[in-house]
């Protein structure tokens, strides 16, 4: 059916089918082939979760002395993000009779990761990478009665500038950063309704400290001191709960800070490239191919995997999770959650997956179980096509369900 396809064969197509139950390969195409893989990407830091982090999530490491609780940052991508209810952290922190300061400097990254495009800076889906994240290090905008509000609001403190720009009184109203600091513009029209737009920020810790102090009246500043061996951590919430807010929508600001928290979990330097180092060397020796991973997300298109590696990581987290029941629930499900909720639409969800989207490239990695009860991994990669992705999508939507009918 790929070979035969004439929306597929204008394109790089890769295919792989592993039947789960007798754990044997069934076929593919190209499947030793490397693919950009997108938000398949997310699977590889999924992986590396399940293997490295504890059941909650780190919040913050501290250490008591004298009057004064001295924390450093895990990385947790929650703290304060409007996504997250339970906000543990910040009333512990609230609830200390002591002085409270943030010791910084533990993030030794790039606040990007390796080949992002930075003409994406002003886009939802781009925040930038830090120790200590704060509202996921974004502004949330929404207009309600015919004004435009934010989160967090940009009449506390000066912390933000927002600016009317002159220039733009026609077109679509939206919010745009200075690429170097946070001054923020709008456009010089009408606040539509029903309006709402995400604008990352430039962190700094000048900024994060104003933040915290916004948030925390105890917080009395920030200060450079090595993390001694002996801190104590707080917990913020279940790390399912994190994971299930990284693959279902896809967010690629929580998949980057969880690499970074399982460096602050394990002992490790906080850079995304020391924890993908290790997770290649000590976990995934084993797959197929050799693997070409830079960041979290999936936004480099330096990362580079296979059809068939994809489909034995997929394996290698089945195993590793346990529960099929968890597994799937954690993961976009056909015409019900997350990425996949207006496809595969049957009266069971069939496809448990991972999509993966960038400009000319679509993908799909995860579990299929078919009408008669089999349980198959299966990889589908698209690269470099210029039709549009929906006539992808499509055609990958009738081979899967083929698939599902049929085997």
């Amino acid at each position: 059916m790929i070979r035969r396809s004439a929306v597929l064969n204008e394109h790089f197509t890769g295919f792989a089918l592993y039947d789960l139950d007798k754990r044997k390969m069934i076929g593919g195409q190209n499947s030793e082939k490397h693919f950009t893989p997108a938000s398949n990407t997310k699977l590889f830091t999924f992986y590396a979760g399940l293997k490295l982090l504890k059941d909650s999530v780190a919040g913050l490491s501290y250490i008591e002395r004298g009057d004064s609780l001295i924390f450093w940052g895990t990385a947790d991508p929650s703290f304060l993000n409007r996504d997250f209810k339970q906000q543990g952290i910040v009333q512990k922190l609230n609830s200390s009779a002591k002085k409270l300061y943030w010791a910084n400097g533990l993030f030794t990254g790039d606040f990007y990761g390796a080949g992002w495009t930075y003409d994406d800076y002003n886009e939802y889906y781009q925040p930038e990478m830090s120790e200590l994240p704060v509202y996921g290090n974004s502004i949330y905008f929404r207009s309600s009665n015919n004004a435009l509000h934010s989160y967090p609001e940009f009449n506390s403190g000066g912390v933000f500038t927002l600016l009317t720009d002159s220039v733009i009184n026609s077109g679509r109203f939206r919010v745009k950063r200075n690429i170097l600091s946070n001054e923020f513009h709008k456009s010089n029209i009408s606040v539509p309704s029903g309006f709402s737009q995400t604008v990352p920020f430039k962190v700094s810790d000048e900024l994060i400290s104003k933040l915290l102090k916004q948030n925390i009246p105890a917080f009395s500043g920030s200060l450079s001191l090595k993390k001694p061996v002996n801190t104590k951590t707080w917990y913020s919430i279940p790390t399912d709960t994190l994971f299930r807010h990284m693959l279902l929508p896809s967010d690629n600001f929580i998949a980057e800070q969880i690499l970074l928290n399982i460096a602050a979990t394990n002992g490790m330097e906080m850079n995304t490239s020391v924890v993908i180092d290790y997770v290649i060397k000590n976990y995934l020796s084993d797959l197929h191919d050799k693997v070409q991973w830079v960041d979290g997300s999936g936004l480099s298109r330096q990362n580079l995997f296979t059809p068939r590696s994809m489909v034995r990581l997929c394996e290698k987290i089945y195993d590793e999770v346990g529960d099929e029941n968890r597994l799937f629930d954690l993961l976009p499900q056909g015409g019900k959650t997350g990425t996949l909720k207006n496809l595969y639409k049957s009266d069971r969800p069939f496809v448990f997956a991972k999509t993966g989207s960038l400009s000319n490239n679509h993908n799909l990695s995860g579990y299929l179980v078919t009408r008669k009860g089999k349980k198959l991994i299966f990889s589908f990669m698209n690269n470099n096509y210029t039709v549009s992705t929906a006539d992808v999508r499509s055609e990958m939507e009738r081979i899967v369900t083929f698939i599902n009918q049929n085997y």
